[in-house]
This record gives structure tokens, sequence and C-alpha cells, in this order.
């Protein structure tokens, strides 16, 4: 019996001594790895960005191609830039959760269902060639059927023209709501304007658009089988695009009073 005690009480501190040895390995190397993690999200932003605005060329890394990339901090009621705010350690995230730099929407105004809006946000600003504006691009995010979906939208220089379309992150169902990511169905947002009569105008259509109609400018085939995270996708790109969203800063843009 005491046999028995003795080689249960061997088994239970070599147990424990593995376990703290593997917690100690593992907390090590989340350490070690972190600044490699850091980069590496870093990295995968800014692919995304330059996806969007479909700019993204798998031959050239991304610093390079970002290098045409201005990033830049606005006050997202007054639409004006923000000198005293960092862009590189803004989290915008992290800012609509508190409540002393955000502020909560009303349920009328909340159509992308974000319940705070950051005062802040992020925007990217791309050059051509001879340093004239080229794209304009927006980080956006909304609520679809399962999941907040976060991505960006591209504009032209315009402020009007839409370049481009794409999410980095949402939970929707594969093969339905999940084809947001299809790359036939972020092709038809090129080209689309997203206001008209100074309104905004763009969304995303029940079925497909017919061509010739007079809408077909400001409409987006909806995605089949998904209808409302085809409407959740159209509420969050008009909330983002309207008045309580980037509508001011693109005002000020085109009149150049950013």
């Amino acid at each position: 019996m005491s046999s028995n005690k003795e080689g249960l009480s061997r088994v239970l501190t070599v147990a424990f001594a593995l376990c703290i040895v593997c917690s100690v390995v593992v907390s090590a190397a989340a350490v070690v790895l972190k600044p490699a993690q850091e980069v590496n999200k870093t990295r995968d932003l800014k692919r995304n960005i330059l996806m969007a605005a479909g700019l993204y060329d798998a031959s050239l890394t991304v610093e390079e191609q970002f290098e045409r990339v201005t990033t830049r901090v606005v006050d997202i009621d007054s639409g004006t830039y923000v000198d005293g705010i960092d862009p590189d350690s803004f989290d915008s995230r992290a800012a609509a959760k508190d409540p002393a730099r955000s502020r909560a929407l009303e349920a009328e105004e909340d159509i992308a269902k974000i319940m705070r809006r950051s005062d802040h946000a992020l925007v990217y600003l791309v050059n051509d060639e001879s340093g004239s504006l080229d794209k304009v691009i927006l980080p956006i995010h909304g609520y679809g059927l399962w999941s907040t979906l976060y991505g960006f939208v591209a504009l032209e220089a315009d402020g009007n023209t839409i370049a481009g379309l794409g999410f980095y992150e949402h939970g929707e169902t594969p093969g339905l709501g999940g084809e947001v990511d299809n790359p036939r169905w972020k092709s038809l947002w090129e080209g689309k304007q997203a206001y008209r009569d100074g309104d905004v105008a763009i969304s995303v259509a029940k079925g497909a658009v017919n061509p010739q109609s007079a809408a077909a400018d400001w409409q987006v085939d909806g995605l089949s089988g998904a209808t409302l995270t085809s409407r959740g996708v159209s509420n969050l790109v008009q909330f983002w695009l309207g008045a309580d969203g980037f509508q001011p800063f693109l005002t000020n843009l085109r009149r150049g009073d950013a």
C-alpha cells in the first residue's frame, strides 16, 4: 500500500514539474516571438490596405509598395487631420471602447450596428509618381449576419468613384456570406459611385443589378443566399461614407480643407 502511494506521489511530482517546465517554455516563446508577431500583423494589415485599392503586387515587398501610402489621423466629426496623435500607435478598436475617446450611437444612426464610434480614425492616402493624390483608403466595419466585418474601401482621388473594397476579418458563413472574399464579387465594386447629388447612394442590391437601370452606377449585386450579410455590408459602407463617418473628411479633401 505504501509503495503504491509513493508511486502515485512520484507520478504527480513529475507531472507537476513537467507542467511548470512547459509553462515556462510557452511563456518564454510568447515573449520572444511577440515582436515578430507584431511585425507580421502590421505587414498583413498593410497588404490588405493595398489589396483593397487594387495596388498589391506579389512580386514586390509590402514595405516597398507602402512607401506610396501616407497614414494620417482624422477627427471624424470635423473631417480634419489631427497632428497630436501618432498614427503608428493609434488603435481604433481600443479608442471605440473608451468613452473618453468615442461616442455612443443612437439606434437610428447606428445602421452598421457598431454601438460606439471612435472620435478619430486612420486614413490612408496614396500618391502617384508626381506626388498628387491618387486614392484614399478608409477603414470600415459593421455587423453582418454572424460577425463584425472589418475591411477597407478605396476611393479614387475624386472621393466618389470606388476603386475597391475588401474585408480582412469576419466570421460569415463560408460559401454564403463568406463570399465577401470572392474576387469576382469584390471586383463588382470597382467604378461604382459612392454619392449621388451629395448623398450616399451606394448599396448592395437584393439580387443581380440590371446594368441598364438608372441606379446601376450606385448598386452592387447581392450575395446569393446571404441576404443579411449583403444588407450588413450595404449598411456599414453607407454608415462610414455618410455624415457620421468619413463624408466630412472626403468633402474637405475635395476642397483642399482637410
